[in-house]
């Protein structure tokens, strides 16, 4: 049957092309005998529309339709006949040169069994389900590093830009007054955008095994020169590798020194708060940098081969005399005599002179390193001491510390404390996140659809579409991953619509946001605070306190959930604190500060309180093991010296 369409088709395509040029010459013949003369084509122009030339027009119109049809048909068949080639080209081999071609494998085979493998394969790497259904949900990442807005970081380094940014949080919960009034409105501002893009990047990776950390790409012990295109973002990738070294190793002592027309250079508004930076030395001249070098002898980071870098770009012919060989010069100088490596924007470089390559480097445009170098840098103001007693005040922490969106939409209204949390939809996002449908929790499968329900009860004001993508897939540009907020939210109503409930997220003038009904236990604490924080009630705390099940979303490192998660963990910490100076009994107010050192164990204010009530109950040896053990635990947290 196939054969017969086929032969008729290919009959129909030939008549097409042969029987219209066949008439057009038989019966056009007599009115173009040959080419027109001049006398002919003088009479034309001085009487252009005469029957004989309308009949020649409408001839040339007819050949002129032909040529465009033959030429649609000859092209359609050239590109089926080229798919045919490619086709014939991935047929299986004819039986006996496949058995020609087995032979051949089975051969090499054998000659190479008896070779050793002293690596076993790599074991295969988990992926989620999101993973399968979507290949590119994580695109800035790959082979050995993460890309984001800007630049290329080695893994190691993302990895240590992430516990950098952890430390950012910790300090800012060592700091925390409280029950005292905010008076540093960037507590609880997000970090910027490229740290929460590393972040999203290697949420779902294992951090690497411990490395001696040097820098990522060995250079030349007499010094090295950067060319190329990519030489600036290269050396701010080697400047902000190296401060990390710094950072995550107490014990070195060997320092990042650049010049200040290299810094002005490479990143001009930084140049004001580079004293905040560890590690981190400014010098006019490079004949200032062997003042700052440590003795090889008594650097521990020298002892293992970790250089200190002298970052210049001013005119030098070699590096200076007088400075120790523990130290590695990297020039931008076009013409300083020292090994040059050239660059590109990726990282990807080449001995100049030999032509081999050498290891990638990190790349970093000005604003990306600008932004990594904001984990790094440290307060300029010490916390204030903790106050020996905190005043009852009303704090109204509820509604300010969460960050919202803009109004376009009426907010639901939370649950009031008192009223019966027997709703048909339950949300539950302090602790371990939870979607329960008639006391029955509902199986999630797409981890994404579990992170836009937090979200969502986050920001109960609703969030666009852009703002979902921002927040879910950081440094992924919005419409890339639009595509797959569709289908999560659309996979979210399939698994609810299974058991036979409502829609807990809802679309609403470009919004999405969760259905008011639903009982969500983060709308009920907000709501105990604001209760608690504008009425004058004996025991009005206790609400706040009986609320907080554990932190927002915990076990979870979403990038965007730690501003949201730091504030309902102070909101609490408040409740125990105001709580505790209201109360008459020293052992109950005891009892509450110990139960919010429980929530908070990093906080500064906290443990000097409870010290002063023990003392006050004349325990001063269990004071002082509470203050031991809380030193100890922000030394293996690396903030102990830090502000």
């Amino acid at each position: 049957m196939n054969g017969a369409r086929r032969l008729a088709g290919a009959t129909v395509v030939l008549a097409v092309l042969a029987v219209p040029p066949w008439l057009l010459t038989t019966l056009t013949r007599a009115h173009l005998p040959g080419w027109p003369t001049s006398a002919q084509l003088r009479d034309w122009l001085t009487d252009p529309l005469t029957p004989a030339t309308l009949t020649t027009g409408l001839i040339a119109v007819a050949w002129l339709l032909w040529l465009g049809m033959a030429y649609t048909i000859t092209v359609t068949a050239a590109r089926r006949l080229r798919a045919g080639t490619r086709w014939v080209r991935h047929l299986p081999l004819p039986t006996p040169w496949q058995a020609a071609a087995t032979s051949i494998a089975g051969a090499a085979a054998l000659t190479t069994a008896h070779t050793p493998t002293t690596h076993p394969p790599d074991p295969p790497t988990p992926v989620t389900a999101d993973e399968l259904q979507h290949p590119s949900a994580t695109p800035q990442t790959e082979q050995g590093g993460v890309v984001v807005p800007g630049g290329w970081l080695p893994d190691d380094t993302a990895h240590h830009i992430a516990a950098a940014a952890a430390l950012v949080w910790l300090r800012r919960r060592r700091a925390h007054q409280p029950g005292q009034p905010d008076t540093d409105a960037t507590q609880l501002i997000p970090l910027p955008t490229t740290v929460t893009a590393v972040q999203a990047a290697i949420a779902d990776q294992p951090p690497p095994a411990a490395t001696t950390g040097a820098i990522q790409a060995p250079l030349p012990p007499a010094g090295l020169r950067l060319a190329g295109h990519g030489a600036d973002h290269a050396a701010r990738g080697l400047l902000v590798t190296r401060l990390l070294t710094a950072l995550r190793d107490p014990a070195d002592t060997t320092p990042v020194i650049v010049t200040s027309r290299a810094l002005a250079r490479l990143l001009p508004s930084v140049a004001e708060t580079a004293a905040t930076i560890p590690g981190l030395h400014v010098i006019d001249t490079l004949e200032q940098a062997a003042a700052l070098l440590p003795a090889s002898s008594t650097s521990t980071a020298a002892d293992r081969g970790i250089p200190s870098l002298v970052l210049t770009a001013e005119p030098a012919t070699a590096a200076p005399p007088n400075l120790r060989p523990n130290a590695r010069v990297v020039t931008l100088d076009a013409g300083a005599p020292l090994p040059t490596w050239r660059v590109d924007r990726h990282g990807h470089t080449v001995d100049h002179q030999t032509g081999q390559p050498r290891p990638r480097m990190c790349v970093l445009d000005s604003t990306a390193a600008t932004d990594l170098l904001a984990v790094l840098a440290q307060p300029t103001t010490a916390a204030p001491e903790p106050a020996a007693s905190v005043p009852v005040r009303p704090i109204n922490r509820a509604q300010a510390k969460i960050p919202r969106q803009a109004t376009r939409v009426p907010p639901p209204t939370p649950r009031q404390p008192s009223e019966a949390a027997e709703a048909a939809v339950q949300l539950r996002v302090l602790g371990r996140p939870a979607l329960l449908i008639e006391s029955k929790e509902v199986a999630i499968r797409r981890s994404a659809a579990l992170q836009i329900l937090v979200f969502l009860a986050v920001h109960p004001d609703g969030a666009t579409t852009t703002q979902l993508v921002h927040a879910l897939w950081a440094g992924l540009p919005a419409h890339t991953v639009t595509g797959r907020l569709y289908t999560t939210l659309s996979d979210l109503r399939s698994t609810i619509r299974g058991t036979g409930a409502e829609q807990v997220v809802v679309h609403t003038e470009d919004r999405y946001h969760l259905e008011p009904r639903t009982d969500v236990d983060l709308w009920r604490l907000q709501a105990a605070a604001h209760h608690s924080a504008t009425t004058d009630v004996p025991g009005r705390w206790q609400a706040v306190i009986d609320a907080y099940t554990g932190d927002l979303a915990a076990g979870h490192t979403w990038p965007w959930i730690d501003p949201p998660r730091e504030a309902t963990r102070r909101l609490v910490l408040d409740a125990h604190t105001n709580a505790a100076a209201a109360q008459t009994d020293p052992h109950e107010r005891l009892r509450l500060l110990q139960a919010a050192i429980r929530i908070d164990p990093y906080n500064q204010q906290l443990h000097q309180l409870t010290a002063d009530q023990l003392n006050a109950l004349g325990d001063s040896a269990a004071a002082a093991d509470l203050l031991h053990t809380h030193q100890q635990r922000l030394r293996l947290a690396g903030i102990l010296d830090q502000p």
